[in-house]
């Protein structure tokens, strides 16, 4: 949830004045998008493109959903998960302008409640570290909390939480992408505010820039019936799904927005918080802007890649990386059946904005880099065929791990297991508890505070048990993994994903469960 995409590195050699003026036709970018719809089975896609200070292309192909066939326009609105965080810096930006806060004051000045698990951590935490990734809190840890939809964690009960979250790496060592702690920013900017998170980014930066269709969240939305349906695959159809309506994520990944609004924002960002007729105004000041677009955490490269990449790393809200010597700051976004990318090249003036309602990382990514090689020079790939080869390859991957468990619980259907030495109450300190019962001769998994966190158990080998989610979309199935005393009696419960291509969001991993009844 809220994640980040594939994120190809972008660099290499400076670019002519000539090459940066070159720009892909509007016709190409119609074929395009209408290729990635096709390919990549996405029901609806809109598209914007920005070059020097001027939204030069916006269109919407496809349907906002496949429930009412409405068509996509420049002004639909999508849930922009991830790419809602950059908003979430503007606004403590813009606090620290006003000298209400600095990036490195510590979040217990501001959260007296916080805690982290290691007392020297919480002791040392800052604003900056909430908005850096660099916790030493696990990839994802605490999204269960969050994701699936359905769960009844309040932002209070967030805070209290991350005490329980064990860290995988040491404070400030390297990254891992969390969602936490940028609900814990949203309440820094509350309380230091004294507005919700929500009314700061409407009034303080969406009324200014006129992005006058956008909203900080789903049930905000007024007036408009403009929006998308969320649409994933289920048993190899793609359909509309429930989408994701979870208050306390907002400053995490909330904001509903269109192509067009979002091109303001780009534009007000490659001007360098500066916005209005003649840029007379200032949404925040260029020294913090400097700090959102420098490397807080670096990121390995993993290799030049087809752009001769130098460096990569997270900044505030934004991921950065080099690209034929020009910086780009650009971030990805998914909720439930929607994924996102906004991509920044400041120094030439160009802004690609590419917006989905189906969970499928490769149609954004495709068309933004089809875009970028024109307005760069860049040629030799074509990036829908290889996205579109990548994930059938991952999923046939995945699809095969799966396989061979199913093949494995089929195997052992007529196993004799004593089901009521797993029945019982498990609890965990920080998702809470879950009931395992028997219903028709079958043990099922229900977690009391995630309802969609329910599904019917198959034995597997062992102490240990499939979860099979009643939830389909969620393609998340678990391995249930019993821990027993010296008598073979169930204590506890740890679980993980099945398949390699589960999102991460899913953090089953750090899931501790102590037998309690």
């Amino acid at each position: 949830m809220f994640k980040p995409r594939p994120i190809l590195a972008f660099a290499f050699a400076a670019l002519s004045v000539t090459t940066a003026k070159a720009q892909m036709a509007p016709a190409k970018i119609d074929s395009l998008a209408q290729l990635a719809l096709k390919t990549f089975d996405v029901p609806g896609i809109a598209v914007a493109v920005v070059k020097d200070g001027k939204l030069v292309y916006s269109n919407g192909y496809g349907v906002a959903s496949l429930r009412t066939q409405k068509k996509v326009d420049g002004n639909t609105l999508f849930g922009i998960a991830s790419n809602s965080k950059a908003f979430t810096t503007a606004a403590i930006g813009m606090l620290v302008d006003e000298g209400k806060l600095q990036l490195d004051d510590k979040v217990t000045d501001y959260i007296p409640e916080f805690k982290m698990f290691d007392p020297y951590v919480t002791a040392e935490f800052t604003i900056r570290d909430l908005l850096t990734h660099r916790s030493g809190l696990g990839l994802g840890a605490g999204d269960l909390m969050i994701f699936p939809d359905s769960t009844d964690f309040t932002i209070k009960d967030i805070i209290h939480n991350l005490r329980y979250l064990k860290p995988v790496s040491s404070f400030r060592s390297k990254f891992d992408y969390d969602n936490q702690l940028y609900i814990v920013a949203g309440e820094v900017i509350k309380r230091v505010s004294g507005m919700s998170w929500e009314d700061f980014i409407e009034n303080r930066i969406m009324k200014p820039l006129q992005m006058t269709g956008s909203f900080a969240s789903y049930s905000r939305m007024k007036n408009t019936k403009n929006y998308i349906d969320a649409h994933a695959p289920v048993d190899g159809k793609v359909v509309v799904i429930p989408r994701n309506t979870s208050e306390p994520t907002n400053a995490a990944g909330g904001i509903y927005s269109s192509v067009n609004d979002l091109a303001k924002w780009a534009i007000m960002q490659m001007n360098d918080g500066k916005y209005g007729d003649g840029l007379s105004k200032t949404l925040f000041s260029s020294a913090i802007h400097r700090q959102m677009w420098t490397v807080q955490t670096p990121l390995p490269v993993g290799g030049p890649g087809p752009y001769n990449a130098h460096f990569a790393g997270y900044g505030l809200g934004w991921f950065l990386n080099d690209a034929k010597g020009y910086l780009r700051a650009s971030h990805t976004g998914g909720l439930d059946g929607m994924v996102t990318q906004v991509t920044l090249f400041p120094e030439i003036k160009l802004g690609i904005i590419v917006l989905t309602n189906q969970q499928s990382g490769g149609a954004f990514s495709a068309v933004t880099n089809e875009i970028l090689d024109t307005y760069i020079g860049h040629t030799g790939k074509d990036w829908v065929k290889l996205y579109s080869d990548r994930e059938k390859e991952a999923s046939a991957g995945a699809g095969t791990v799966v396989a061979d468990v199913w093949k494995q619980v089929e195997s052992q259907k007529k196993t004799a297991i004593v089901d009521s030495l797993y029945i019982g109450t498990y609890h965990d300190n920080w998702l809470g508890d879950a009931t395992i019962s028997q219903k028709n001769g079958q043990l099922w998994f229900a977690a009391k505070r995630s309802p969609h966190l329910t599904g019917q158990m198959f034995f597997y080998k062992g102490n240990t048990f499939v979860v099979k989610w009643n939830k389909r979309s969620m393609d998340a199935d678990a391995f249930a993994m019993f821990t027993t005393d010296e008598n073979g009696k169930p204590t506890g419960l740890k679980m993980k994903a099945i398949s390699p291509a589960t999102d991460f969001s899913y953090d089953f991993q750090d899931l501790d469960f102590t037998k309690t009844k």
